[in-house]
């Protein structure tokens, strides 16, 4: 299946902004699950282009001079594997680094007792049963959280989106002693255009990586784009900068998954 991604960022600001740079995360690589056939970054100013600890494609963009908008925009087209397979993306990656903590994914006593109740033994029919309860726990709501919440936070607030469930999932693995990750990317649903990019976990169990998307309820990432993975939201942000003035920002996104 080919699909067509088309990802625009645009940001305005009140004042006028100068000598910014841009850390933006938003090329998928060729792998066994997909095969990207075209892909390009357009953002303003002078870019290098590296790769990150976890080999996420890493660009870093410079604007030095004033401005007072700015458009990133990410486009492309990738095939993903015509297999189904509940496994998840397999790299070189050593899993048990994804056991280390971060701050957004902390797990407190609550969470850890919650964890354990629904998975007694290691398998992954119990951590789809942890998926579906956390769903239940954390209904997906919209404008609620922001980037800056926690695991800790999403889970006592009770409501979230795709990055707060994958949290709160991740949290509790590690609480567990399974090294867990947090995946940006995209997914495709058939008769629906507009999509915001997305957000799922993967466990190392038995070896191999497994797929758990806690907002939609897939275990399988047959629909799923993979861009960047990380220990949580901040290793694989779309986009992080900093600037020089430019008063209040306000940003704007678009994405369109199709089918081609």
């Amino acid at each position: 299946m080919k699909l067509m991604i088309n990802h625009q960022t645009h940001y305005q600001y009140t004042e006028q902004a100068c000598n910014s740079i841009q850390y933006i995360k938003m090329t998928p690589l060729n792998n066994a699950h997909q095969n990207v056939h075209y892909w390009d970054v357009s953002v303003p100013g002078e870019r290098c282009t590296k790769r990150d600890a976890f080999n996420n494609i890493w660009i870093t963009s410079s604007q030095r001079y004033a401005y007072e908008q700015m458009t990133i925009m990410a486009q492309g087209i990738v095939e993903l594997n015509k297999q189904p397979s509940v496994m998840g993306l397999i790299d070189h990656l050593n899993p048990y680094q994804f056991l280390q903590p971060t701050p957004t994914t902390m797990c407190n006593a609550e969470m850890k007792e919650f964890a354990h109740r629904f998975v007694p033994e290691f398998t992954r029919e119990n951590l789809v049963k942890l998926a579906e309860a956390i769903l239940q726990h954390i209904p997906y709501t919209p404008n609620y959280t922001s980037v800056n919440t926690s695991a800790i936070e999403a889970f006592h607030n009770r409501q979230g989106v795709c990055q707060d469930h994958s949290h709160v999932f991740i949290a509790m693995c590690k609480a567990l002693g399974l090294p867990a990750r947090y995946v940006s990317g995209y997914l495709f649903v058939p008769n629906t255009s507009h999509l915001a990019s997305h957000a799922w976990a993967e466990v190392f169990l038995g070896n191999t990586w497994y797929c758990f998307d806690i907002s939609n309820q897939i275990f399988s990432p047959d629909q799923h784009i993979y861009v960047a993975i990380g220990r949580d939201y901040w290793d694989v942000a779309p986009i992080r900068g900093v600037r020089e003035k430019g008063g209040i920002e306000t940003m704007h996104s678009i994405v369109q998954v199709l089918a081609c």
